[in-house]
């Protein structure tokens, strides 16, 4: 019992999904392309070591 208002949840959020139109920001995109808007550092160095976050 109580499926009937979780099936109607998923199929209003489905229903949303399929009809919405998002505004895409085509300017922020052009740049994000071209690479103007990306950070240049390593992901690498955004990790913690185990041992460093211990001690911290």
């Amino acid at each position: 019992m109580g499926r009937g208002r979780a099936k109607a949840k998923q199929t209003k959020v489905a229903r949303q999904l399929k009809y919405s139109t998002p505004q895409t920001d085509l300017e922020r995109l052009q740049r994000e392309l071209a690479g103007d808007d990306l950070p240049q550092t390593d992901p690498v160095d955004n990790w913690v070591d185990e041992e460093e976050w211990k001690r911290a």
